[in-house]
C-alpha cells in the first residue's frame, strides 16, 4: 500500500501521533480518532492545517461508520500506562473488547487491513526469556494489572476470530517498552519518571531492588515496524521491541545519570508496586527480522537525549503556564 486512507484510533497519543505524522508525510489521507482521556490533541497541532488530516474526538467503544473508503486501520486506542489503566479498569476492558470489535467490524465492511496493537504484557511475568511469540505467558487474570493484560489478550482472540471466521485482513503486533518524544510526563513509566527526576534534580525512585529488567525501543524504530507490518500480509503475532537494550531498572537509572552528567542518587528504597510486575521483559524479534526485515537501529544515547529534550521543554512550558 503506497497511499490511501488510514484510520488511527488513539491517534492523539504517544505512538498514534507519530503514526499520523508518518502517513501524512507519505501522502495518505489520515483520520485520527481519540477520546482524549490520555491522548493530547496538542500532539497533532502541527498536522491540523493539512487538508488530508481529519480529527474525530470520539471514543472507539462507540460504533463508527466512516464515509468513503478506508484502506488501513491501526487500533492503538488503550490506556497503556499503569496509573491510567488502574484508575480506569472498566474503560480499559471496554476498549480492548467493544473498541476492538468496532474496529474489526469497520475493517470487514471496508475491506481494510487492521493492525492491532497488542503488548508484551500478554506474556505476564514470563518464565521464558527472551519471549518468543510461541510463548503462552504467565498472566494473573485477576491481578492488579489484569484489566490491561486481559483486555489485550481478549483483543488478540477477537482479531484471530475475525481473521479465521470472516477472513478479515488483520495483523497483531506485540509492542514492548517504547519511549521517545510525546510521552506524557505524568504517565508513570520508568523512562519518564527517571528523566523527570533528573530534570528536576531530584533523587531517582527505584522500586524493589531494581533488578527487574526491561528492553527499550525508540519510537521511530517502533513506528517503522508498525508500517512494515501494515504493508505485509503477515497475520502475526509479531514482537516489536529492542532485545539489545535489556537492562535492569537500576542500571537504567545509572546510565541516564551518566548520560546527563549528574551523580546517581537513589531515593529511599521503595517497596515493589506490584507483585505481578514482570521480573524480565525482553523480546525475541527473530520473526520480525524474518517476515518484516525489521530491527531497531536507534542508539540508546540518541533516543534518550531526544526524549530528555522533549520532556525538558514540557516541564519548562508547564512552569510558565
Amino acid at each position: 500500500m503506497n497511499s490511501g486512507r488510514v484510520l488511527i484510533t488513539g491517534g492523539a497519543g504517544f505512538l498514534g501521533s507519530h503514526l499520523c505524522e508518518h502517513y501524512l508525510s507519505a501522502g495518505w489521507d489520515v483520520v485520527c480518532m481519540d477520546n482524549e482521556r490520555t491522548g493530547r490533541r496538542a500532539n497533532l497541532a502541527h498536522l491540523e492545517s493539512n487538508p488530508r488530516f481529519t480529527y474525530l474526538h470520539q471514543d472507539v467503544t462507540i460504533e463508527c461508520d466512516l464515509d468513503g473508503d478506508i484502506d488501513l486501520i491501526f487500533h492503538l486506542a488503550s490506556l497503556a500506562s499503569p496509573p491510567f489503566y488502574k484508575a480506569f479498569p472498566i474503560e480499559t476492558l471496554d476498549t480492548g473488547s467493544l473498541g476492538t470489535r468496532n474496529c474489526l467490524e469497520l475493517a470487514a465492511r471496508k475491506n481494510a487491513r487492521l493492525i492491532y496493537a497488542s503488548t508484551s504484557e500478554v506474556y505476564g511475568d514470563p518464565l521464558v526469556s527472551p519471549q518468543p511469540e510461541s510463548y503462552w505467558g504467565n498472566v494473573n487474570p485477576i491481578g492488579p494489572r489484569s484489566m490491561y493484560d486481559e483486555s489485550k489478550r481478549f483483543g488478540e482472540a477477537l482479531v484471530t476470530a475475525y481473521q479465521s471466521s470472516r477472513q478479515t485482513n488483520t495483523g497483531i503486533v506485540r509492542i514492548f517498552n517504547t519511549y521517545g518524544p510525546r510521552m506524557r510526563p505524568d504517565d508513570g513509566r520508568v523512562v519518564t519518571s527517571f528523566l523527570g527526576q533528573i530534570i528536576a534534580n531530584r533523587p531517582l525512585t527505584i522500586h524493589g531492588d531494581g533488578s527487574q529488567t526491561r528492553s527499550f525501543c525508540y519510537v521511530a524504530d517502533l513506528v517503522d515496524g508498525l508500517v512494515r507490518m501494515a504493508s505485509s500480509t503477515e497475520p502475526g503475532p509479531v514482537n516489536l521491541g529492542n532485545p539489545t537494550e535489556e537492562i535492569s531498572i537500576r542500571e537504567l537509572a545509572e546510565r541516564l545519570c551518566a548520560l546527563f552528567d549528574r551523580p546517581f542518587v537513589a531515593g529511599p528504597p521503595q517497596p515493589d508496586q506490584d507483585e505481578n510486575d514482570p521480573k524480565r521483559r525482553c523480546p525475541d524479534i527473530s520473526k520480525a527480522r524474518a517476515v518484516l526485515g525489521w530491527e531497531p537501529k536507534t542508539a540508546f544515547e540518541d533516543g534518550m537525549r531526544a526524549t530528555h529534550r522533549y520532556l525538558e521543554s514540557e516541564f519548562h512550558d508547564s512552569k510558565n503556564a
